[in-house]
Formats: C-alpha cells, sequence, structure tokens
C-alpha cells in the first residue's frame, strides 16, 4: 500500500470528528434550507389555453324595460341592462360602444337581491337613448 493510500484508510478506520459544538443563537429551530428542484413537467397543465367567455355578446343580457327604467331613459339619457355578474364596468362601457356604436358617459352598476347586475349606462350629450 502506497502513503497516500495508506493516509486514506486509516483516516477512515478513525473517523473525521468536528470539533467543538453549534452555538444556537436563537430558541427555535429551524429546517435547514434543501435544495429545490424546478419542475420538468412531462406533460402542460392545460392542453388548450383558456378561452374568454366574456365577449360583448355575453356581456349584456338583456336591457330593462321596466317603467322606472323608460323614465330614465327619457329624464337624465340613461339605458338600463342586465349584465353579467362577473362584468366590470369598463368591460360593461366596451361591449354598449361595439354593439349600439354609442359613445357613454359613465356606467354605475348594482347587484339585485335577485342575484343580477343591473348597469345604469349614461349616455353622452350628443347620443339620444
Amino acid at each position: 500500500m502506497s502513503g497516500k493510500a495508506a493516509a486514506v484508510s486509516k483516516s477512515l478506520k478513525k473517523g473525521i470528528s468536528k470539533k467543538g459544538t453549534r452555538i444556537h443563537t436563537k430558541v427555535h429551530f429551524y429546517k435547514p434550507k434543501t435544495l429545490k428542484h424546478d419542475r420538468k413537467p412531462k406533460y402542460q397543465a392545460s392542453s388548450t389555453p383558456k378561452k374568454n367567455t366574456l365577449d360583448k355578446h355575453s356581456i349584456i343580457k338583456y336591457p330593462l324595460t321596466t317603467e322606472s327604467s323608460m323614465k330614465l331613459i327619457e329624464d337624465s339619457n340613461t339605458l338600463v341592462f342586465i349584465v353579467d355578474i362577473k362584468a366590470n364596468k369598463r368591460q360593461i362601457k366596451a361591449a354598449v360602444r361595439d354593439l349600439y356604436n354609442i359613445e357613454c358617459e359613465k356606467v354605475n352598476t348594482l347587484i339585485t337581491p335577485r342575484g343580477l347586475k343591473k348597469s345604469y349606462v349614461r349616455l353622452s350629450k350628443d347620443h339620444d337613448a
């Protein structure tokens, strides 16, 4: 056996000791951070991209034609629609612009006790309701 091999075998038999003890400065023990590999999926999580379900036709369900909504049309140049519950004011404004070719000044929304979303669309001065 060569000198190097003899030294290695001697150290393996004897064992390697760590001198001293670890000084704990905190009262809580935290698990050591181990290696976390990136995910390497063998297939995509979803096979097809998600389709946007809120298009201009599904945002606006139908116009409301009650007495109070007719009064709003005459007095304050405002149209009343029942819209999709997930639609926001910007989407409603864009849908009204695309479907009816009219500019809106502002959109107010509320959710009725029946669970429908009602939208009050105030039209600009140059458009008549």
